[in-house]
């Protein structure tokens, strides 16, 4: 029988996705990534604006096979912070269309940021939805943003994420993608920096570079890039690499942590997909934790939010 949900939008620097919330909260979603030129890190603003027009009317022509119910209310991420000035033109393919199909379905049309789709797509990832209705703290570590948020309960946007620490330099995402590239591997470099950290039992006490709950990541590239000139095994650079990350992020939350009270702890970000960083950073601190699928850039959270903001309208 046909039911009745939200479809949520999001056009990302990395992936197109589209994903339908049923009224009973459940998502169906569907993503692709960009296409990177083999040898290149990543895409041109340009670029990304012509594959997502491409990409975005097949990933909503997907999203309707695997779906056969109405359309409630549409939503889409429009920029990628919730601060002055934030601004990516990816985000306006996504945004355009909520705002057109909006207005033929005569339908509500709501914008979030991206960094607010990660959150909610990591709660519900992580079946924790239920922290919404009060302060938590969420990190959101990608190719492009290393933040930790102070997360609180919006009556107009649902959340409201503020950014209460960060790096200072080189995101996590930027340096794994740069390391990944030093060593040869395909962009984004994640999941093959990660299988490849696996071949190696060498063992590393990383001390992060920290100003207060800030970290820097710069440095660890540099130290990377030597590793490779003297000769060090391709695997222990990389386990050396997410070491770091793990040791900088490990500083950030015992930071917070003191700061901020013992809050519930949300890891999102494509990043946070990452095995060797979740199993620590749970064992340390306990945090959720979403699958890859909710982790990685998605639209997932951004109809959840849909949702919910239509719900409780209603």
């Amino acid at each position: 029988m046909p039911v009745s949900g939200y479809l949520g939008l999001d056009t990302s620097n990395y992936t197109t996705s589209a994903a339908y919330s049923d009224a009973d909260g459940t998502v169906t979603q569907v993503k692709k990534l960009l296409p990177v030129k083999s040898g290149e890190m990543g895409l041109r603003q340009s670029d990304a604006v012509f594959h997502h027009v491409r990409q975005l009317p097949e990933m909503v022509e997907e999203l309707r096979r695997k779906t056969d119910g109405s359309v409630l209310a549409v939503a889409a991420s429009d920029r990628p912070q919730q601060r002055d000035g934030s601004y990516m033109p990816c985000f306006l393919v996504g945004a355009g269309t909520a705002r057109e199909l909006g207005a033929v379905l005569r339908v509500p049309v709501h914008f979030f940021t991206h960094q607010q789709g990660h959150v909610a797509a990591a709660l519900y990832g992580a079946d924790k939805l239920s922290l919404r209705h009060a302060p938590f703290l969420a990190f959101h570590v990608s190719g492009g943003t290393t933040d930790a948020l102070y997360v609180t309960p919006d009556a107009r946007t649902v959340i409201s994420c503020e950014v209460v620490a960060r790096s200072l330099d080189l995101k996590a995402g930027q340096l794994i993608d740069r390391v990944g590239g030093m060593l040869g591997l395909p962009f984004p470099a994640g999941p093959a920096l990660e299988e490849l950290a696996k071949k190696t039992v060498a063992r590393f006490s990383v001390k992060p570079s920290m100003r207060d709950a800030d970290c820097h990541l710069s440095g660890v590239e540099n130290q990377c890039r030597s590793m490779l000139e003297k000769g060090c095994p391709a695997a222990d650079i990389a386990l050396f690499c997410l070491k770091s990350v793990e040791a900088a992020l490990t500083a950030m939350t015992a930071a917070l942590l003191k700061t901020y009270g013992n809050l519930p702890l949300i890891y999102a970000g494509g990043v946070m997909s990452n095995r060797l960083l979740r199993e620590s950073l749970t064992a340390n601190f306990g945090g959720s934790f979403a699958p890859p699928a909710f982790s990685a850039d998605n639209a997932a959270g951004i109809a959840t939010l849909c949702r919910i903001k239509e719900v409780k309208d209603a």
